[in-house]
Formats: C-alpha cells, structure tokens, sequence
C-alpha cells in the first residue's frame, strides 16, 4: 500500500493558534499475478420486487444478474433475498455450483405489494453470515436494489445505519442502488455510508445494469479489506476534523479511527484532515500526530500496518514570514468545499426547495473555480467536470424535476467526498 501526506503548511509560530491541513493520498495493492487463483468473493443481493418496480426496472434488473451469475466463479458465494411487505429466499447464499438454476430463480421473480426494506435486508445479511459460515470465511458485500420508499417495516434512518455499521464490523460492506426516481437518496445514503459501501443512482434499465455490473467489477478486483486509519495526536492538536464523509469514532484520548472499508486493485484514494494547534511550546520540528494505516491484504489475507508521522516546524512569531499554502492541497480543501455545497443543494433538492438548491450549487461551483485556479495542470480536467456537472444539475432542477437533482448530486457527492480520488 502507498501511503503519503502533504500539508498546506508545514511552518507554524511558536505559542501561536493555527490551523493545519494534511492531505492523504493513498493507493492499494495491485491484484495478484494473472496466473494465481482469485481469493473466493461472497455477494448478497437484496432486491426490491414491490409493485413498483412491476416492468422494464424488474426486468431490467433480472438481466444485471443473470450477467453477474456468468462472470462469477463457481467457488463464490452468491445468494438473492427478494422484498416487498416481506422477505424471499429467491437463491439461496452459497457457492454457485448450479448456475443455470440460480439464473432461473431469480428470472422467476414477480412484483408484489408494499415495500418493507428492512425485512430484505435483515434476511440478505442472516444468509451471508450463515453461507460465509459454512464456507469457513467472513464477510463479503451486500448489494441493495430498492426504488421506492418505505412504507412498512423499520423506518428510521438510525435505525438503518446501526445494523450497517453492525455488519460492517463483522467484515460485510453494504452498498445500495437507488433505482429511477422515487427512492429515499438520504435513507440508502445513510445505509452505504454506515455499511463502507457504494451508492449509485440508476435512472433506467441499462443504467442499473451498468452499476451493478460495476460493484461486481470492484468485488472482484478488491485488493485490501478492512482498511482503518487511526490518528493520534498531541495534546496542543485541539481540534481533528476530517473533510471526507467517512465513519470516525474516538477510540481514545488524543486518537480517532477512521473506517475506509474495502479498496479495489490499484485504486487511489485521497483523505483530508484539518489539525487546530495551540500552544507548541518548543522550537524545531514539532510532530503533531502519527498516523497508522491498518489493512488485510485480500490475495494472502495477511494483516498490514503502515505507520507515517505529521511533522511541522516552529519558528518565533516573528520568523514566520509570509506562508504560501501548498496548492494542491489548498486546491483539494476547496474542492472538498464545493462538495459539501453539493450536498447541501442534494438535502435543500429533495425537501423540494429549489431556490435554496439553486443557490447551493452556486457556492459549490465558485468553490470548484477557485479549487482550479490553485489546482495543478493534471487535476484541471476533473475540477472542468465538476463545474460542467453544477452547471447541468442547475439546469435540470427546472426541466426535470428537484428529485431527479437531488439524485443524481447524491450520487455525485458520494463519488466526490468519500470515494475520493478513486481510480481502477
């Protein structure tokens, strides 16, 4: 694993309040050699089949997984737990031994009736842990296809994410799709975020079908599990914030883990802290925290510890001179910025207030253009992307509805703050 950081300034005065930006890039092992045996995957699929999805987006979505079935080894795991007020065992979750006759189960699914997500999900994880079980392994994704709201079973957004964050510390990612344009974004949202997993948005057919084949594509080419980067930090560090949208938990004084869940085969990621220090008494290089970067290396599933410390130096007051911030990383905390405008406009979208999403994205898209005059040639093209993206969203509130934005800005802000940087 490649593991770096890069401060916004790395000069400070002494006793002097100051604020402190790191960012982190890294990027995970390479899959193993061609002529290896790929590690066993474990996935889950947990459908929604209420009356909703009667049509091309069942049918739609019976096609993603009869492709995903076929490219899947006979060694993985694979089960799918249909929904509508209740719960079916359409596959049962085990090695996919009998192909054809998984296909068929799941081309014999049929709408039904009202949509109780919690039943689906709470069986789809019951099967993944009772087929890892009996495989010897642990872990593995859970994949939920949904397109509408609840209107049975448990509701409550907390509720969702406890039993997420629940699966995710015994190895299982939870990652959604959110299907057309009735489903509850802030509900699966909160669920991926809490599970480590994926969020996609899907506005028709071939959409799903693109999304779904492209969480496979990631299951199988996942290079590092479990991954956690832990922080700890002096006592003049006197506040730690993370700009990145990730499950954080204090685990100590003076120290937050940080759960980055699964990465693919050379996938990069970037991380960015901000440090608020206080009070350094010493002159010199001073270090501000150690950071440790814990991972399971999935091809040997040997555990891997990467330790890196954050280092700044102290100068009398009057020796600080003028700090020019580093601009690549002063360019990734407005980018970082503009994404959380994003979201913003996303929540003001899906409450129906168009005018407080409008002027969201504003703020977003002044922040992406002054990300990009701070930005280095090579990330120029992406912030371009990003400000032509606002520039759409802004356009289709009023052509295609505040929900279809609120969507689609969702999906894009997951890919932007938490997924950040992710290549493979």
């Amino acid at each position: 694993m490649k593991f770096s950081a890069a401060l916004d300034v790395d000069v400070v005065a002494l006793e002097a309040a100051d604020e402190v930006t790191v960012m982190l890039e890294l990027q995970a092992p390479a899959t193993a050699p061609a002529d290896s045996e790929r590690p066993a995957s474990a996935l889950q699929v947990v459908l929604d089949r209420s009356g909703s999805m009667s049509g091309p987006p069942l049918a739609g979505a019976q096609r993603a997984l009869a492709a995903i079935v076929a490219q899947l080894d006979p060694t993985d795991v694979f089960g799918v737990v249909a929904f509508d007020d209740s719960a079916t065992v359409v596959a049962p979750a085990g090695p996919l031994t009998d192909k054809q006759r998984t296909v068929a189960a799941i081309d014999a699914v049929t709408p039904g009736g009202c949509t109780d997500l919690s039943s689906g999900y709470l069986r789809g994880l019951q099967e993944l842990r009772r087929a890892t079980a009996d495989a010897g392994t642990r872990g593995g994704t859970v994949l939920v296809i949904s397109d509408g709201h609840i209107n049975s079973g448990i509701r409550d957004h907390d509720e969702f994410a406890s039993i997420a964050a629940k699966a995710a510390a015994d190895g299982i990612v939870t990652s959604t799709l959110g299907y057309g344009r009735g489903y509850d974004e802030s509900l699966l949202e909160a669920i991926t975020r809490a599970g480590n997993g994926n969020h996609s948005f899907a506005d028709d057919p071939d959409a799903a079908g693109a999304a779904i084949g492209a969480e496979v594509a990631g299951l199988l080419s996942k290079s590092a599990q479990a991954v956690t980067l832990t922080v700890r930090y002096v006592e003049q560090v006197g506040e730690l914030s993370l700009y990145n949208d990730l499950p954080a938990h204090q685990t100590a004084n003076g120290e937050v883990m940080i759960e980055l869940g699964d990465l693919y085969a050379d996938e990069q990621r970037k991380l960015l802290l901000r440090m608020s220090v206080d009070g350094l008494a010493a002159l010199g290089l001073n270090q501000l925290a150690t950071l440790e970067l814990r991972y399971v290396e999935t091809a040997t599933l040997t555990e891997h510890t990467v330790t890196l410390p954050i280092s700044v130096n102290v100068v009398p007051g009057d020796g600080l001179g003028d700090r020019i911030p580093d601009p690549v990383v002063r360019s990734e905390r407005l980018y970082q910025e503009g994404q959380q405008a994003k979201l913003e406009a996303s929540r003001a979208y899906e409450s129906g207030d168009l005018a407080a999403g409008a002027a969201h994205l504003a703020r977003s898209r002044a922040s992406y253009v002054d990300a990009m005059s701070a930005a280095p040639a090579a990330a120029a093209e992406d912030l371009a992307a990003e400000i032509a993206l606002v520039d759409e969203l802004g356009s289709d509130a009023t052509v295609l509805g505040a929900g279809y934005v609120s969507k689609r800005s969702r999906d894009s802000y997951h890919e932007g703050n938490r997924k950040r940087g992710r290549r493979g």
